[in-house]
């Protein structure tokens, strides 16, 4: 791995429930700040589930070069542009280079399902003639990817994962992998969500997956606690700007941190279901560590999936405890930051990241709230409520997605 080229992280956008740039989302989640609401979008009095994170006050023809191309952009795609083009300008890359070796790699778990909910409404009350000719390029999950990449003239490697809530991970993994392997110099990665929409909501509450605690929207979201009963839909978006250490420097670009390892696995298993010991998600983070170089014991923080599912919470924290060991609960610190943004599915792996590498740049760890009454298997240090100054120097990212699709991202401080 040393003899291979290194990839360092220069921009960060987020768009999420907890606030609309860097700056807002990561004092509100060093704050302990939840996103959680009564969903405004629409009517929801029929709904189990009647709470979610939703992006608040987001303006999106003020993305677009005018008000017709913003309303061309299915609400995702509009999340990504508009995260997309803060880590632009957080990376000072308003003018790549090379636009042939500045790629785009930006996933959504589901794609432009407000789109296709309102689309068919239409076939249905007025018949297929009056059907919108955009429906299909709004709707198309790597819709995000293909707008940014014309939005900024890149030309390089653009495509888009889908593997639900691992979508991001995998989109800033891949992308990191063509990085290191010379396919690139430069990639927007990352993801975007938009899924709070009648059937989006509907859809999760069918499966029992959603929490309804209604009358308690900020303390619904609970990871690891003994009381938590589903996760919480979140919206947004999260891109980073990663590029060859070499390239970095030579533009003298700020470099946050260093994207040093990627693993991924299945558990072929179940549709929905994790591996009880969540065996292959112990393999994936295994991997991840080996891959940047590290040992276990190097690892200081773990962003987990936390998602606050009676399952899953346990699953991971089974996972954690058989790849670290006696060090899960002696010096190892975990969050999770869908305590206070809900789950952004195929955004949240990239939100996460950028959480991470905020972490590592700041020296706070996000808390995670609402932990009460801790699950009495869940007993690792969940930095609870409360946020912690600390040394980080090796942060893990885990993203879990429905179909068995595990995704770990290491990032680390950059040492020169």
């Amino acid at each position: 791995m040393s003899q291979q080229r290194r990839v360092v992280i220069t921009g960060m956008g987020v768009i999420s429930p907890v606030g609309n740039d860097l700056q807002t989302f990561w004092k509100n989640l060093t704050e302990g700040v939840s996103g959680i609401g009564r969903v405004t979008a629409f009517d929801v009095s029929q709904y189990d589930c009647q709470i979610a994170g939703e992006v608040r006050g987001f303006e999106p023809v003020k993305v677009f070069k005018n008000a017709k191309d913003a309303r061309r952009a299915d609400r995702f795609a509009q999340l990504a542009m508009a995260a997309s083009k803060m880590a632009i300008e957080d990376a000072g890359l308003l003018q790549a280079a090379d636009p042939e070796r500045c790629g785009v790699m930006i996933g959504s778990g589901i794609g432009g399902l407000r789109t296709l909910e309102d689309q068919h409404t239409v076939l249905m009350n007025k018949g297929p003639g009056r059907i919108s000719p955009f429906m299909i390029p709004m709707m198309i999950s790597n819709m995000a990817s293909g707008l940014v990449s014309i939005e900024f003239g890149w030309q390089g490697p653009n495509f888009a994962p889908v593997s639900a809530c691992s979508t991001a991970c995998h989109a800033i993994g891949e992308a990191w992998r063509m990085i290191r392997d010379g396919d690139a110099e430069v990639f927007l990665a990352g993801g975007s969500e938009a899924t709070i929409v009648p059937l989006g909501l509907g859809g999760f509450g069918a499966m029992k997956a959603l929490s309804t605690r209604n009358d308690e929207p900020t303390r619904a979201c609970r990871p690891f606690d003994r009381d938590r009963d589903g996760f919480i839909m979140g919206e947004g978006s999260g891109i980073v700007v990663i590029e060859e250490l070499e390239h970095a420097k030579k533009r003298g670009a700020r470099i946050y941190g260093e994207l040093a390892g990627y693993g991924l696995s299945a558990d072929a298993f179940h549709m929905s279901a994790p591996l009880p010991n969540h065996e292959q998600a112990q393999r994936c983070m295994r991997r991840a560590v080996a891959v940047a170089g590290l040992n276990l014991e190097d690892v200081d923080y773990i962003n987990a999936h936390g998602t606050s599912t009676p399952v899953g919470d346990l699953a991971e924290v089974r996972a954690v405890k058989a790849v670290f060991g006696d060090r899960a609960k002696n010096g190892l610190i975990v969050s999770s930051t869908k305590s206070m943004t809900g789950h952004l599915l195929g955004a949240a792996g990239a939100v996460e990241t950028i959480a991470c590498v905020m972490a590592i740049k700041t020296g706070i760890i996000p808390p995670t709230i609402n932990l009460e009454n801790p699950d009495t298997e869940c007993d690792l240090d969940f930095v609870p409520n409360v946020a912690r100054e600390k040394k980080i120097r090796v942060a893990v990212n885990n993203s879990f997605g429905f179909g068995g699709h595990n995704a770990t991202i290491v990032a680390t401080a950059f040492e020169g």
